[in-house]
């Protein structure tokens, strides 16, 4: 049985292809990446869910900016909700926060219980929350499963050691994925400082032959393909270590 899990995130569907045959486990469906990501159409949703065998999460996010909704954009976030269950994903990423940047628990939780029976990852609006070990016992409290972060950091390496005690704080009540600025180069450092098994990126940073994301912002899916062939390949030496040590 495998012991980690790996998604990309992704904002077309030429990109999840890439993605599944890569070997991800499981792709988070956005779109508008370069703003943080939004709720993508409901076209590319079904036509996504339809064409992969691996589970597809749907961000629900309705705009750019903060986590602070209005009662209009709660209501379309839980149509959104609805759109993306009807569509066949197998799980949702939100977050609701409040203007102190603590988790607003009621709001998120209304959603997570629409959500059900898909998985709900509470995404990284957390990493701006002011004490992440309270908000770490917010995000429990609303039933979501996982909780995707960077250890309030900027990248995920930076937040390795947070992410670690968050993680052993969590103690199982939900998974603690690791995710934000992952590259090929880090992965190994971040699953080692971290002692997460669950990681998630889109790898735009990674460098291949000698050339760097920031070089090839636009890659074709044999480059991408590759990436998490290469993430997949390294997160499954790891976890062998990882069992295998005393």
């Amino acid at each position: 049985m495998k012991n980690f899990l790996f998604e990309l995130c992704v904002e077309s569907l030429q990109s999840a292809r890439a993605a599944e045959a890569g070997g991800a486990d499981q792709i988070e469906l956005c779109a508008d990446l370069q703003i943080g990501g939004v709720t993508p159409s409901i076209d590319l949703m079904r036509t996504t869910i339809e064409e992969l065998a691996i589970p597809v999460h749907v961000l629900i996010r309705p705009r750019g900016g903060n986590f602070v909704y209005s009662a209009q954009e709660l209501i379309a976030m839980r149509s959104h909700v609805d759109q993306a269950k009807l569509a066949g994903a197998a799980g949702v990423v939100l977050g609701v926060q409040r203007a102190d940047g603590s988790v607003d628990v009621e709001r998120s939780r209304s959603l997570v219980e629409l959500a059900h029976p898909m998985k709900v990852t509470f995404h990284r609006a957390f990493d701006t929350a002011k004490n992440l070990s309270e908000a770490l016992e917010a995000v429990i409290l609303t039933g979501a499963d996982c909780l995707l972060t960077s250890g309030g950091k900027p990248d995920v390496l930076a937040g390795a050691d947070t992410i670690r005690r968050l993680h052993e704080q969590a103690d199982g009540r939900l998974e603690v994925m690791a995710g934000g600025g992952l590259t090929l180069v880090n992965l190994v450092q971040v699953v080692r400082r971290s002692g997460v098994s669950c990681l998630h990126g889109s790898l735009t940073g990674s460098p291949q032959n000698g050339v760097s994301g920031k070089k090839r912002a636009v890659r074709d899916t044999a480059m991408l393909e590759a990436d998490v062939q290469e993430a997949v390949r390294l997160l499954a030496a790891e976890m062998k270590l990882r069992m295998t040590s005393p």
